[in-house]
C-alpha cells in the first residue's frame, strides 16, 4: 500500500480493506463478530510496519519530517524483542547508562541485529549528547 497525500489519513478509514495486522487478517476484518467467533487473535491488533510506514509518508506529505522519522522508528521496532526495547529505554533514560560505549554498544545490537539503522542512529546521537552534557555515570 502506497500513501501519497494527506487525504489518505486516516488511513484505517481510506485503505481498511488494505492494510493487515502481523498475522495478515485486514483491519476491516476485525469485527465485533469476528471477536466473538474467535476468529481474531491479540496478535491481530497490534499495528503493522506497513501501517506505521504508511504513517510516515501521511506525515512527510503534511510537511511533519519529524513525526514521520519517528513512525519510521516504530516501524523498525516491529520485530524487536520486547527485553531489548526495554533494555534500550532504560539505557536512555538520562543516568542510567554508565558510559558512553554502553550506549554504542546497544545501537551497534539494534542495527547488526534488527536492521533498525534509524533508531540506532537516534541512540548514537544521544550517546554523545549524554557524554557532552555530563548524564552519563562515567
Amino acid at each position: 500500500m502506497k500513501i501519497h497525500s494527506q487525504a489518505d489519513y486516516p488511513i484505517s478509514e481510506t485503505h481498511e480493506g488494505s492494510i493487515a495486522g502481523p498475522r495478515g487478517v485486514m483491519l476491516n476484518k476485525i469485527t465485533l463478530d469476528a471477536v466473538s467467533a474467535g476468529e481474531i487473535e491479540i496478535e491481530d491488533l497490534r499495528i503493522s510496519r506497513e501501517a506505521l510506514l504508511a504513517q510516515a509518508d501521511i506525515a512527510r506529505a503534511a510537511g511533519r519530517n519529524t513525526l514521520a522519522l519517528n513512525f519510521e522508528r516504530g516501524a523498525e521496532l516491529i520485530d524487536v524483542p520486547q527485553d531489548i526495547i526495554m533494555q534500550t529505554y532504560e539505557l536512555l533514560r538520562p543516568g542510567r547508562a554508565n558510559t558512553q560505549s554502553e550506549l554504542l554498544a546497544q545501537a551497534k545490537l539494534l542495527r547488526d541485529e534488527f536492521g533498525a539503522a534509524n533508531i540506532a542512529d537516534f541512540i548514537e546521537r544521544a550517546a554523545e549528547i549524554y557524554r557532552q552534557r555530563g548524564l552519563l555515570n562515567e
